[in-house]
């Protein structure tokens, strides 16, 4: 029912492939995922939802707030569900994870910074490249 009055509230129809691909990304293990992971996903289900109403759905619940979207060097467009807190991106170079991460330190000193130049932050986002802790073993050995 939560998801359900979710979507109202945002102004869009409860349709069976919103309420789906809403569900995988509350509860699924993956946090950051792209239009072709959540298909992987619904395939693996069983469900009969198509890509390109993957990618419609994710567009809406952009636009609708519910998602947020960020693109990195990869290029691909990675969604996450918008808990409505900042935090940057660490991704690995070798195996494409994201992982979130969050420091108040270096929030602090990016507005030191920008106050120093004159500058006023709206906003900001920012994403470290590297390996992984899995792929940093993995080379290593």
């Amino acid at each position: 029912m939560k998801n359900i009055e979710e979507l109202k509230n945002t102004g869009l129809k409860a349709t069976l492939p919103r309420l789906k691909i809403l569900e995988i990304f509350q509860t699924g293990a993956q946090r950051h995922m792209t239009a072709e992971d959540v298909f992987r996903v619904l395939l693996d289900e069983r469900s009969d939802i198509g890509l390109a109403t993957v990618y419609r759905v994710l567009t809406q619940f952009e636009q609708a707030g519910i998602l947020n979207r960020s693109t990195f060097e990869s290029g691909k467009a990675i969604y996450e569900l918008n808990e409505g807190q900042h935090h940057d991106h660490f991704v690995c170079t070798s195996c494409g994870k994201v992982e979130e991460f969050y420091d108040a330190e270096i929030e602090k000193r990016q507005n030191l910074i920008a106050k120093g130049k004159g500058w006023v932050i709206q906003d900001h986002a920012m994403a470290l490249y590297g390996q992984c802790a899995e792929c940093a073993v993995r080379a290593s050995k």
